[in-house]
């Protein structure tokens, strides 16, 4: 939108505080290649438009605000003389990304002083070349900073995960390593009371019987009912008494076996119909192997799975062989996060899902959304450790004025109202030294709001925090997955 052009008084510019420190040759030069505008209300310039001027308010009023989540928010409303914005990095050249930076409009009739973007860019480095030089260290120095500890941060994270994943790893491969030379152990025992049987004066029919009561037993043990405490101490008794009344010795060692098997006496009555007296111990032996090897073929099983899960579970959480963009389930999302976070969570602190599983997918960037969990999950196992190590953490999920809602609650210290407008800036922590960053919130703001264009914000009284993760339903048809990146890096 361009003003109504006006005369431009240098005498009037140098009163403003930007300029009352110029010389008249200054304020000469830029009345002649600036110029005064006026502008009725509406706006001046929109958020991502090519920055070509500078802009400082004479007189009247200016709202500044930022594009959030596809609406404008008012972040500045002011009247007082001299206040600028615009084209304010021109000095930095095509070394960043001219553009505004945010939308102006007025309220009321309103008188700039506009200077173009090269002009100010000139007098920038011809008037003030040592203050120039301030500034681009300033802001590319702490560019460079922020870059460097997030990507510290995130090595960190990634350590700590690493760490926790090898914990959660460790558990089940040790117990397949000892449930494998158990096994070997037991079907060498197995084929030595097969020989002792083989070498009986068995018919070919109490071998048969023998061998069919083997495969009903193997069955048997894939099928065993899940038994409380007392009804397996009652049942292991019943089984120890039998065992001990037809001579068999180790009773005590066999029943609880048997019992994990989901067999019972009638069970022992068929075998000992089946066989002759003589050789009823030497066959109860060898079905006791019979079941010991299912059963710890059954936990190997159960071991390895568990190892897949654990894989496929980091697989989802790195999105290593993912499209970058894509549509997401965020369940699968958060599940992956808390699975690789189990060992950093601790057994203090309980965690309940309150999922909304009829949520539809959304489009996303699933690695950048599992950062996000991950940082929040941090800041609120952090809170509660600091409240005594334990407490609850509710994951939820849910539809909010037809966005997707993603909500992290935690029992812990809570944030202080004195800083909660302060806990999503870069460097801002309330950890001790040496435990924090300050980039965990900042990262999952720019993540949130730049990337996926949603809304991250916090609400927390002591015992009460809740951070709230809003994404978009459905993607914005007039941008590029790409377009996005560019914002979060451009953010940075």
């Amino acid at each position: 939108m361009s003003g109504r052009i006006m005369p431009c008084s240098p005498k009037e510019i140098g009163s403003l505080f930007l300029f009352e420190k110029l010389s008249p040759e200054q304020l000469g030069r830029l009345c002649t290649e600036g110029r005064v505008e006026l502008f009725q209300p509406g706006p001046v310039y929109t958020e991502g438009d090519p920055a070509t001027c500078f802009f400082v308010m004479i007189e009247g009023t200016v709202v500044l605000s930022r594009r959030v989540a596809g609406d404008d928010v008012e972040v500045t409303r002011t009247s007082q003389s001299g206040v600028y914005a615009g084209a304010m990095q021109a000095y930095l050249g095509d070394r960043v990304r001219q553009v505004y930076n945010n939308s102006m409009r007025v309220t009321e009739p309103t008188r700039f002083f506009v200077l173009p973007a090269d002009i100010f860019a000139d007098v920038m480095t011809e008037w003030f070349p040592m203050a120039v030089h301030l500034l681009e260290g300033l802001f590319f120095g702490a560019k460079n900073t922020q870059a460097t500890i997030g990507q510290r941060e995130r090595l960190l994270a990634l350590g700590s995960l690493s760490a926790g994943l090898t914990h959660e790893l460790n558990n089940p491969a040790a117990a397949a390593i000892r449930a494998t030379a158990t096994l070997r152990e037991r079907v060498a025992k197995m084929r030595h009371k097969l020989a002792v049987i083989a070498e009986g004066p068995f018919s070919r029919d109490q071998l048969a019987s023998l061998i069919e009561i083997q495969e009903r037993t193997a069955e048997r043990v894939a099928k065993a009912p899940a038994l409380s405490p007392l009804e397996a101490a009652d049942r292991e008794d019943l089984l120890t008494d039998w065992l001990e009344d037809h001579g068999i010795d180790y009773g005590w060692q066999a029943a609880p076996t048997f019992v994990q098997a989901g067999l019972d006496v009638d069970w022992l009555e068929q075998v000992a119909a089946a066989v002759d007296e003589e050789i009823l111990v030497n066959a109860v032996a060898w079905l006791n192997y019979t079941i010991e090897t299912e059963l710890l073929m059954n936990e190997i099983e159960d071991s390895t799975t568990r190892i897949s899960h654990l894989v496929d579970a980091a697989k989802q959480y790195s999105q290593l062989d993912r499209a970058p963009y894509r549509v997401v389930d965020v369940h699968e999302l958060l599940d992956s996060t808390m699975l690789m976070l189990s060992g950093k969570i601790g057994a203090g602190i309980e965690v309940v899902k309150e999922y909304d599983r009829a949520l539809p997918p959304v489009p996303a960037y699933p690695a950048e959304l599992n950062q996000v969990w991950t940082n929040l999950i941090d800041n609120a196992v952090s809170a509660i450790n600091s409240a005594g190590g334990t407490g609850t953490l509710t994951v939820r999920t849910g539809l909010d004025h037809e966005r997707l809602l993603v909500e992290f609650r935690d029992t812990g210290t809570g944030v202080p109202p004195e800083i909660k407008d302060r806990i999503f800036d870069p460097f801002f922590t309330t950890k001790p030294v040496g435990e924090g960053t300050g980039l965990g919130l900042d990262i999952s703001w720019r993540i949130v709001v730049n990337k996926h264009h949603g809304t991250l914000r916090v609400e927390s009284v002591p015992g009460d925090t809740r951070f709230q993760v809003l994404l978009p339903l459905t993607a914005d048809p007039s941008e590029s997955p790409e377009s996005p990146v560019e914002q979060a890096e451009e953010a940075v």
